[in-house]
């Protein structure tokens, strides 16, 4: 499951940013140069593809890929 979302992961911030390469200890800021806007682009394709709402304070909180994973996992976004 942790491989499907990671996959995932890089599918998407490929889309939205055409950045690649993530490992898990990439830093979404320090690693890739996103921007907030970037960030809020790559939610907004997760809330698309989840059919959910983020809430902001959960976003700022995950810096790293295995932040996200986490996250997805501990709030059952695992069916992707």
């Amino acid at each position: 499951m942790e491989e499907k979302l990671f996959q995932f992961i890089q599918e998407v911030v490929g889309k939205v940013t055409g950045k690649k390469g993530l490992v898990y200890e990439t830093d979404f800021v320090k690693d890739l140069g996103l921007n907030s806007f970037d960030i809020m682009n790559i939610v907004s394709a997760f809330e698309d593809h989840f059919d959910v709402e983020i809430p902001s304070r959960d976003v700022w909180k995950m810096h790293l890929v295995k932040d996200v994973i986490e996250y997805m996992k501990k709030n059952g976004y695992t069916n992707v």
